[in-house]
């Protein structure tokens, strides 16, 4: 997995009745864009997180582009 300041971190539900989960990545703590990263959820916590298989990570660029 591969990241960048202001790309978006997207955690999948793993369970049926709970959200996904969505937050900005406001620091990259690993090496070339590995993990961890510092989150910043739409709830406003930030967390360091190690992304599992059920994440994703959306470019900042390719959000721009869509908006």
């Amino acid at each position: 997995m591969h990241a960048a300041v202001g790309d978006q971190l997207h955690i999948h539900s793993n369970a049926i009745g709970r959200l996904d989960q969505k937050g900005t990545i406001t620091e990259v703590r690993g090496t070339d864009g590995q993990p961890p990263y510092v989150v910043r959820f739409e709830d406003g916590h930030e967390g360091l997180i190690y992304p599992g298989p059920d994440c994703n990570v959306e470019p900042a660029q390719s959000l721009r582009a869509e908006r």
